[in-house]
C-alpha cells in the first residue's frame, strides 16, 4: 500500500480524548522544531507569476511544489512564487522574549502575499515550556506591522505582474508549530495524550486545565498516518509532528489560510457592492421626459453588470486554486483545514450575494426595458400628433 491510501489516524484521537487526564510516560522535549507564523495580506486582483520571477530573479525566487508520496491527490493551478527575505528580531512585549526569525515571502495569482517568520523551538525545551511565547506569536501586533512595512517595498519590486493593486488593511493569521523530533521519538497516540498538546494549539495557559469536551474538539481534528507523525487542525494555528522534515503540510494549511484571507477580502467587496446598489435603487428618479429619455438606469445597470462578472471571475479563481482529485491523506489533511476555518460557509455567503447583485441587475433591466418602452410609446405619440397637424395644415 502506497503512503497516503491509509485512513487518518482516528483511533488515537479517541483514545487521547479519553485520557484526559493521562500523561505519557515521558514528558514531549522538543528536539527539533520551528514556530512558523504566517501574516497574509490581499493587495491586488491578480499577480502574473511568470513577470513576477523574472522580475525577481536576482532574489532566487523558487515555485512551491507539494513533494511528498500522494501530492498527486491535490492539483495546485498556480504553484506560489517564494522568495527569502532574511533574518529580523523581534521582542514579544507581553513575554518580554526577543526571537529571531528567518523570514520569506510567498506570492500567489489571485493578488495574495504570505509572510513567514520561522522562530527556532530551543532544543530541550519541553512542549508545555513553549505555550506562552507561541500564544503571543499566533496574534502577535508586532508580526502583523512587520508585514505591512515589507508589503510596500515588495509591491515597488513587483510593479510591473501586479493588476488592479488593493488597498485593503486586514491581516490574515496563521501558525505551524513544526516539530520534527520529540526526545525518545514518542508515537503519534502518545503525543495525542500529552494534556499540553490541546493547550498549545489553542493558545492556553497550561495552568488552567482545558474541559474534556475543549479538547476533544480539539483533537478531533488531528491525522496521522505512521505511527510517528500527527497534524492536529485548528482555525488560528496547527500543530504538525513530521520526522522527514516534509513542509508540504504547513505549505496547505498556508494556502488554506490565504483562501480564506481572499474570500474575506471578496464577501467584503461584494457588501459594499451591493450598499451601493441599494442607494441606487432606492434614489428617487422622476419620469420627466428627460429622464426617459437619459435613462439614469443605462450606466447602473453596466456598471452592476461589470462589477458582477469581475467579481465573479476572481472569486471562481481563488476557489479554484486547489482541486482535491483523490481521497489521499494529504488531501484529508487539507479538507479538515477547510472545515476548521469555515471556507464552505465563506463561499456560501459569497454565492448568496452574487446571487442578490445578480438579481438586482435584473430588476435595473427591466427598468431599463420598461424606460425604453415608455420613450418607444412617446415617440410613436409623437410622430401620430405631426402626422395629424400635417393633415390638418394641408
Amino acid at each position: 500500500m502506497s503512503q497516503h491510501e491509509g485512513e487518518p489516524w482516528s483511533p488515537a484521537v479517541a483514545s487521547a480524548a479519553s485520557a484526559e487526564g493521562t500523561a505519557p510516560a515521558r514528558p514531549l522535549v522538543v528536539r527539533e522544531g520551528r514556530v512558523v507564523a504566517y501574516r497574509q495580506l490581499d493587495v491586488a486582483d491578480e499577480i502574473d507569476l511568470a513577470v513576477c520571477q523574472a522580475l525577481l530573479q536576482a532574489s532566487a525566487p523558487r515555485r512551491g511544489a507539494l513533494t511528498r508520496e500522494g501530492a498527486q491527490s491535490l492539483v495546485i493551478s498556480a504553484p506560489p512564487l517564494e522568495v527569502t527575505i532574511g533574518p529580523r528580531s523581534l521582542t514579544l512585549p507581553r513575554t518580554g522574549k526577543r526571537v529571531d526569525a528567518e523570514v520569506s515571502v510567498r506570492v500567489f495569482d489571485y493578488g495574495a502575499v504570505s509572510f513567514s517568520f520561522e522562530v527556532p523551538i530551543p532544543a530541550g525545551s519541553e512542549l508545555g515550556e513553549i505555550v506562552p511565547w507561541c500564544d503571543e506569536l499566533y496574534d502577535s501586533p508586532e508580526l502583523d506591522q512587520a508585514a505591512r512595512e515589507m508589503v510596500q517595498p515588495l509591491l515597488a519590486r513587483l510593479r510591473g505582474s501586479v493588476r488592479g493593486e488593493h488597498d485593503w488593511n486586514p491581516v490574515e493569521t496563521y501558525t505551524v508549530v513544526f516539530v520534527r523530533r520529540f526526545d525518545g521519538d514518542p508515537t503519534a497516540g502518545e503525543v495525542l495524550a500529552a494534556p499540553s498538546l490541546a493547550s498549545l494549539v489553542l493558545g492556553e495557559p497550561t495552568s488552567r486545565r482545558l474541559s474534556p469536551s475543549q479538547r476533544q474538539d480539539v483533537l478531533s481534528h488531528s491525522h496521522s498516518y505512521f505511527d510517528d507523525d500527527l497534524v492536529v487542525v485548528d482555525w488560528n494555528c496547527a500543530f504538525v509532528l513530521e520526522p522527514s522534515g516534509s513542509r508540504d503540510i504547513p505549505d496547505i494549511l498556508e494556502l488554506a489560510s490565504s483562501q480564506l484571507l481572499e474570500l474575506r477580502y471578496y464577501d467584503e467587496l461584494f457588501d459594499a457592492e451591493l450598499a451601493q446598489v441599494y442607494r441606487a435603487l432606492d434614489r428617487p428618479h422622476g419620469r420627466r421626459i428627460a429622464d426617459i429619455v437619459r435613462n439614469p438606469w443605462v450606466d447602473l445597470g453596466r456598471r452592476v453588470l461589470s462589477r458582477l462578472v469581475e467579481l465573479s471571475e476572481f472569486a471562481e479563481r481563488v476557489d479554484n486554486t486547489l482541486k482535491v482529485i483523490g481521497d489521499f491523506y494529504l488531501a484529508r489533511v487539507y479538507e479538515s483545514a477547510v472545515r476548521r476555518f469555515r471556507i464552505r460557509a465563506w463561499q456560501a455567503s459569497i454565492d448568496a450575494k452574487q446571487a442578490l447583485l445578480a438579481q438586482a441587475h435584473t430588476l435595473i433591466r427591466s427598468e431599463i426595458d420598461a424606460r425604453r418602452t415608455t420613450l418607444l410609446e412617446l415617440v410613436v405619440i409623437v410622430l401620430i400628433v405631426l402626422e395629424v397637424l400635417l393633415a390638418v395644415r394641408h
